[in-house]
């Protein structure tokens, strides 16, 4: 019915996308979250009249037809004021001083390609030809991996004779596509997909699904495009809030879901901490929505956290026969995902080097690892776009890490003093950084992810799109358990804003169809 009561664990920007809208459906929706702030990884924190960006900086999917806008367009509310990213991300390979720059106009982008790679306009126009059958494909809202006969025929739907240009790529990555095409060996070239994939795809261009990468590749055009926003990241969900509670849907931060019940394999309840009074109680649930990490959903529905709580509150003893079986022996054999290390930087404007980019990406040398330090994605604020006061400005900077060296390190201060110091150093070779431009420095770990997220681990950015994991073979919105749902970044078609929106689109339009 359409009073059925749903409850969201979890206030990113998936998580609240379904919220809002299912409370525009009629739908009695909580939406629940341990931290101070929606948003989850694309919220933001003030520091001495700087605001800045936890983690996302961009957004797709706000042009026309593109999936923020559908969403705002059925919720009634105003899309958030923004600049198109032009070029999307300056890109600086080791040594050399002018950047790859990634044009929003596609005429301009074939130009610097061609001049960068030559050679490797086939390649090209491959990731071209399969966007466009890929693009077209997802706007039709197929539901992928299919688990049941209405996701099958919502797949069936969406494929045109087009579509099948995609089928022989399917089990590709695009360290095959460049091998194809006699390109394995362009380092430059490698290196460059490299680090744009590693931003997208958690992956290499040697593990990458080519399908995924060439959707990856390619949205920074028009009529796509990546666009930066007036204000901070944390507009995007504080309008997803305010439809929220104004169809009658209910937020509650700094409470914890610390428990999924389920009864006959079915989720019934959830377990909830308010953090500041320590309360407990079981909310009754029709659906359970997670926008979590699949890691995360597994200790939500861990048998052993049975003993931590009074009796009382275990009315409905987990039925793990289906978690423990493939689905969870699948979620723990997973490769391990990306933390990340971020420096933020409150400057005075004159550390900003004449005609800055608003993003680039920085890699320091050809031996070293995508990540530690050995690159960084950068992200500065623009002029008047209210993230730093007048005659300041922003700079964020981030680099993949591997989480289990931020936990299992002797010294974690050490740790973190040591990549603040080589991440500033490093940045201070394009931007001039000195103790009087710098105004205000502080940095976060995969602890401080995990601290404030609650991500397990403090990973970020999903489970990496490799061919096993993507599309069809990956997971599922729908989990072993009934009425229990999956958002967010594990889930097709991955990570970003828009990624996790189509997700969260998805996972709505099955809720409905459980009505029929």
């Amino acid at each position: 019915m359409a009073s059925d009561r749903i409850v969201v664990i979890g206030a990113g920007i998936g998580g609240l996308t379904a919220a809002a809208l299912l409370a525009r459906r009629g739908y009695q929706v909580l939406v629940l979250d341990q931290a101070l702030v929606p948003g989850g990884c694309a919220s933001t924190f003030k520091r001495k009249g700087f605001t800045f960006d936890v983690g996302a900086t961009q957004v797709a999917g706000l042009e026309p037809g593109g999936i923020h806008h559908r969403i705002f367009n059925e919720l009634e509310i105003e899309l958030p004021a923004a600049t198109p990213c032009d070029p999307a991300c300056a890109v600086y390979l080791p040594g050399e001083t002018s950047p790859i720059n990634v044009w929003r106009n596609p005429d301009k982008w074939k130009l610097e390609r061609t001049r960068q790679f030559p050679g490797s306009e086939p390649f090209w126009q491959l990731l071209a030809t399969l966007f466009k059958a890929s693009w077209a494909f997802q706007s039709r809202d197929p539901v992928l991996p299919p688990r049941n006969l209405w996701d099958l025929w919502q797949l069936a739907r969406a494929v045109r004779p087009g579509t099948l240009i995609t089928l022989p790529y399917t089990l590709l990555t695009v360290g095959d596509a460049l091998r194809l095409y006699g390109l394995a060996d362009n380092q430059r070239l490698r290196t460059f997909l490299d680090l744009q994939l590693k931003l997208y795809s958690q992956v290499d261009a040697q593990s990458t699904a080519l399908l995924y990468a060439a959707t990856a590749l390619s949205v920074s055009q028009e009529p796509q495009g990546l666009f930066h926003l007036k204000g901070s990241m944390q507009v995007l969900s504080d309008r997803l809030v305010s439809s929220l509670e104004r169809d009658g849907g209910k937020l509650l931060m700094r409470h914890t879901v610390e428990r999924i019940h389920t009864t006959n394999g079915k989720a019934t309840a959830v377990v909830i901490r308010n953090q500041k009074t320590q309360e407990v109680w079981t909310e009754p649930a029709d659906h359970v929505v997670a926008n979590v990490t699949v890691q995360n959903l597994m200790q939500l529905l861990d048998t052993e956290t049975q003993e931590v709580f009074p009796q009382s509150l275990i009315q409905n003893p987990i039925d793990s026969s289906k978690i423990q079986n493939r689905y969870r022996r699948r979620v723990d054999k997973l490769p391990p995902s990306s933390g990340a290390f971020v420096v933020y930087l409150g400057v005075d404007e004159s550390a900003i080097p004449p005609g800055c980019p608003p993003h680039l990406q920085f890699l320091y040398d050809y031996d070293g690892p995508i990540g530690e330090n050995n690159s960084l994605f950068v992200s500065v604020s623009h002029l008047f776009d209210g993230r730093a006061p007048e005659g300041k400005a922003t700079i964020i900077a981030s680099s993949f890490v591997d989480t289990r060296n931020w936990w299992q390190c002797e010294d974690y201060e050490e740790l973190k003093r040591k990549y603040t110091e080589d991440a500033i150093a490093h940045l201070g070779q394009f931007f001039h950084l000195k103790p009087e431009t710098i105004v205000h420095q502080e940095a976060a770990t995969p602890r401080t992810f995990a601290n404030f997220t609650a991500r397990d681990r403090g990973i970020v950015g999903g489970i990496g799109q490799r061919v096993s994991t993507f599309g069809p073979f990956g997971f599922a919105n729908r989990t072993p358990v009934n009425h229990l749902w999956l958002v967010g970044d594990s889930t097709h078609p991955g990570e970003g804003t828009a990624g996790v929106s189509y997700s969260a689109l998805t996972v709505v339009r099955q809720i409905e169809n459980t009505k029929n």
